[in-house]
């Protein structure tokens, strides 16, 4: 890959930057935000330019509005959020483009901010509209994407707004820590022994990442639905436990469970209920003998004790997706039980990178999130690079 310039490489001195945030932070019905791990990461950024004496122009968007201007997914209460947050005034506009946002965008100084609304309000953001980008690129000289959790998208501020910069383009210290984390571990390059513990329903969206992390990691550890497919295919009876059913990955499973079997490490034991609702009737059984009309919905408490052993034990760790139906309360001691093994073995020493909404927030469950090395603010966008895909976001910026 080409060098990606950072925004360290330019001056912004009396340059207005446009920058691409990902702010679609999780808000109660209050509006009130319950996880502003985007926001913080993207503050180093911005204080970077207003140290250069520059100009800021804040673009993201919010929810899925599809088009449509709906008051509920308005971003205007991030403003006084981010006022907080910078210690300064953080100015609104009520549009993305035209002669209103122009105006208000030529009247910025030094050190002044502005945060436009949810660019999602416009159905040609989604569209990857040429225009819609060309009109947007007026409201700055210098374009930086801070958006990681979006990079892998194919939208207009994304893809199509970088071409109107040319060479005055960039990553932001957020994208840029993003990839220089997962980079060290796609790579092989933390400290060992490194383990991957991976859970979540769909083995489809990580059988990539098994591929990639298999050569190098000392543990490879599989826990919820996706554990179930490769019970299945080393023989054992799963029940009505979810099973994802692709021939594809299958016969790619088969190849690596051969060659690698001493390396991935599933669940011994799980906790199987009669229903899908937690107040199902449960039992422990091994996960090779799940009865008929039961369901796997946690790993067992011996499962527990193993994995978190080997997390224990580990100098850099990689945590994406639960292990059971955590939502659950009956079912989520075996989610529970990882997060607190990451953070205590993060407290001693150990490498730690957790992605994913429902890894974090089991995380924020048990008060863990402030004991992690980082948090990746990507889902889609984290499992795309890892899977060795080229980010579309990070190609407008290097091409």
């Amino acid at each position: 890959m080409k060098k990606i310039k950072t925004i360290d490489d330019f001056n912004f001195e009396n340059q207005t930057a446009l920058i691409r945030v990902d702010f679609n932070v999780p808000v109660n019905k209050f509006f009130e935000i319950t996880d502003d791990t985007r926001i913080r990461y993207s503050i180093p950024t911005i204080k970077k330019i207003f140290s250069d004496k520059g100009k800021i122009v804040l673009i993201s968007h919010f929810k899925r509005p599809k088009g449509i201007f709906r008051k509920e997914h308005s971003i205007k209460f991030l403003s006084d959020h981010l006022s907080k947050k910078l210690k300064i005034s953080v100015n609104f506009c009520e549009v993305c483009v035209g002669k209103t946002v122009i105006e208000k965008v030529n009247a910025l100084k030094p050190g002044e901010i502005l945060l436009l609304e949810n660019l999602r309000f416009y159905k040609e953001e989604e569209k990857e509209d040429h225009n819609f980008a060309y009109e947007l690129s007026k409201l700055g000289n210098i374009y930086v994407n801070d958006a990681f959790g979006v990079v892998h998208r194919k939208h207009a501020s994304i893809t199509i707004l970088p071409k109107f910069f040319k060479q005055k383009k960039c990553i932001g210290f957020l994208m840029k820590k993003e990839i220089q984390y997962l980079n060290q571990f796609l790579h092989g390059k933390g400290k060992k022994p490194i383990t991957v513990l991976l859970g979540g329903a769909k083995i489809s969206s990580k059988i990539e990442i098994i591929e990639n992390f298999i050569k190098f990691a000392d543990s490879i550890l599989i826990g919820g639905g996706m554990s179930y497919p490769i019970v299945k295919i080393k023989g054992g009876r799963v029940g009505d436990s979810m099973i994802e059913k692709n021939q594809k990955f299958e016969k790619i499973l088969k190849k690596i469970l051969y060659k690698y079997q001493n390396i991935i490490h599933l669940p011994d034991d799980v906790i199987v209920a009669d229903s899908f609702k937690n107040e199902a009737n449960t039992k422990i059984v091994s996960i090779y003998s799940i009865p008929d009309g039961w369901m796997g919905l946690d790993i067992g408490p011996s499962s527990i004790k193993n994995f978190c052993k080997i997390i224990k034990k580990s100098g850099s760790i990689f945590w994406n997706g639960p292990v059971g139906v955590f939502e659950f309360s009956n079912f989520s001691l075996g989610t529970k039980s990882m997060a607190k093994a990451i953070a205590n073995a993060t407290e001693k020493g150990a490498f730690s990178l957790v992605g994913g909404g429902d890894s974090l927030a089991s995380l924020k469950m048990g008060n863990y999130e402030k004991k992690i090395s980082y948090l990746s603010t990507g889902g889609g966008s984290m499992l795309y690079y890892l899977n060795n895909k080229t980010l579309p976001g990070i190609e407008a910026i290097i091409s």
